[in-house]
């Protein structure tokens, strides 16, 4: 084992969450460490191949961990600089206001924030503005507030997604402009211009970014942040566990494995230690890290860590168009009438999105689960150049079994209610079903793109987890104070999505985000 130097914060992991944190302390002067469990994702051409992306899965990580009867599964995550940033669909949504506050779900409650809205506004706008999220403020009904306009105009509609939003208009609905960050400059028609590092093309959505083009956290925060002479990153750091010292209250190392081939355990010390490596691994460090003064492991009196699993509730659904869809860049779009529920249901029902464009590699990945679902006048090739993709969002409500935990041998074993408060998800397919006919779909064909979810698997489907190491202003109920750090310890944070006490239902990453910046502005005045 060799000692390493010392630091004035370590980070341990870099993506929504410990990447934007590292970004705001770069200007403090102060000397960070970002340890990434993962290297750089490899730019080339099966970046953007959906054969080896959705269907080989040739970026997850290769591992498995244990459902709760002992079965093996592949969980959807990827370890490289960035995180699962990297494959994310970068749409950016706040929270609404009311997602702050207790809200009743026809299967229970989704609990109420220590903080509200307000608290985040400020956050969620200068997080906006550094992921260059493109959109609009006031075109979204259900939306809180705002500071500040978003800093890009919205993606334009192609034509098929603007006729698609006038539509849904003739309805009496309020499509909008979905938030999504991109390096993108439109022309007057909504083209790319020679000099945007954004093509408009069809691989925005669960792909790597070819050309860095997504505002994914590596992109837009470390790479930034390396440029600071008092960043610096280690890649192929797997972090073991956390040390502390003898009254239990400060964590004086962080042991890691290094190295890509033949690696070396080292220890790392710094004055304030954060944890973001998502919310399932989070937990599991701190569950690996118990000693005699923690027996439950870190930060965990409270007995919540690895507890309050969360991951929404979703469909990623493929309409069929009557006619054909040219669209490339299909994430422009956004409907949140139902998101707090409708004129037949009191309780909230989700948000609907678009996802990327299916396209006929997808289809042929999903043509064993399809036979006799498509009729035989339309091959797969036909019916991607129909497809309309849909993504329907629906929230989980934390349950203390849905948890994780570790086995003797270290093994991560993942709990889940599947069938978690789905009636509104449910009722928002039925929604979406029985207006088909007046979008221009034809009426009976909305197809499961579950090759999205991964290949029907739901517990697999991780990238919106979310729960696992709660904040709160009771100790007794929470493990994390209203800055993120652990109430039992003096200098350990987490900000990566572990710190929702619920998960609403909208993509967490943009909260995730805007807490990191919040959390930082608290660190940095610690450190002054």
């Amino acid at each position: 084992m060799t000692e390493a130097q010392y630091y004035d914060v370590i980070v341990i992991g870099t993506g929504a969450g410990g990447g934007t944190l590292a970004h705001r302390l770069a200007d403090t002067g102060k000397r960070v460490l970002l340890l990434e469990r993962g290297g750089y994702l490899p730019r080339e051409r099966d970046n953007w191949d959906s054969t080896a992306v959705f269907v080989k899965g040739k970026y997850r990580a290769p591992e498995f961990w244990f459902d709760k009867d002992g079965n093996r599964f592949p969980p959807e995550v990827n370890y490289y600089v960035g995180g699962n940033t990297k494959f994310y669909g970068a749409a950016l949504f706040r929270m609404r206001p009311e997602d702050f506050g207790e809200v009743r779900h026809h299967d229970g409650v989704s609990p109420a924030w220590p903080l509200r809205y307000e608290d985040f506004e400020p956050y969620y706008t200068q997080a906006e503005h550094l992921y260059l999220v493109h959109g609009r403020h006031g075109e979204d009904p259900t939306e809180g507030p705002t500071s500040a306009q978003y800093a890009c105009p919205p993606v334009r509609h192609e034509p098929r997604i603007e006729q698609l939003s006038h539509d849904l208009e003739k309805r009496g609905l309020h499509p909008f402009h979905l938030p999504i960050g991109v390096n993108l400059i439109q022309d007057d028609r909504g083209r790319a211009v020679h000099t945007s590092a954004c093509i408009r093309c069809d691989r925005v959505d669960g792909f790597p970014c070819l050309v860095g083009a997504k505002s994914d956290a590596q992109v837009i925060c470390v790479d930034p942040a390396l440029e600071r002479a008092n960043v610096e990153m280690i890649t192929y750091a797997d972090v073991q566990r956390l040390e502390t010292d003898a009254t239990g209250r400060t964590v004086t190392a962080v042991v890691a494995t290094v190295g890509d081939k033949d690696p070396a355990t080292v220890r790392f010390g710094a004055d304030i230690v954060v944890v973001a490596c998502g919310a399932v691994n989070s937990a599991v460090l701190l569950l690996r890290s118990a000693d005699d003064r923690h027996p439950r492991g870190l930060a965990n009196s409270s007995d919540v860590v690895g507890r309050y699993y969360m991951r929404h509730n979703n469909m990623a659904l493929m309409a069929v168009s009557r006619e054909p869809n040219d669209t490339k860049f299909q994430k422009t779009l956004a409907l949140h009438d139902w998101y707090l529920g409708s004129d037949d249901w009191d309780y909230p029902l989700g948000g609907i999105q678009m996802l990327g464009k299916s396209d006929a590699e997808q289809i042929h990945g999903e043509a064993p689960r399809w036979a006799g679902a498509v009729s035989p006048d339309m091959p797969f090739e036909v019916l991607a150049h129909h497809a309309v993709d849909f993504w329907l969002c629906g929230e989980d409500l934390p349950a203390p079994g849905n948890r994780v935990t570790l086995d003797g041998d270290g093994g991560i074993h993942l709990a889940l209610d599947e069938k978690n408060n789905i009636a509104g998800l449910e009722r928002l397919r039925h929604k979406l079903q029985d207006m088909l006919g007046h979008l221009g779909m034809h009426p009976h064909r909305l197809l499961s793109r579950s090759i999205y979810l991964h290949k029907g698997m739901p517990i697999g489907a991780t990238a919106h987890q979310a729960g696992t190491v709660r904040f709160g202003r009771d100790p007794a109920s929470s493990a994390l104070d209203v800055n993120c750090k652990a109430h039992d310890l003096d200098n350990l944070y987490v900000v990566d999505t572990s710190f929702f006490p619920s998960i609403a239902a909208v993509n967490p990453s943009l909260t995730a985000m805007a807490n990191a910046l919040r959390v930082g502005d608290h660190i940095a005045e610690r450190l002054r």
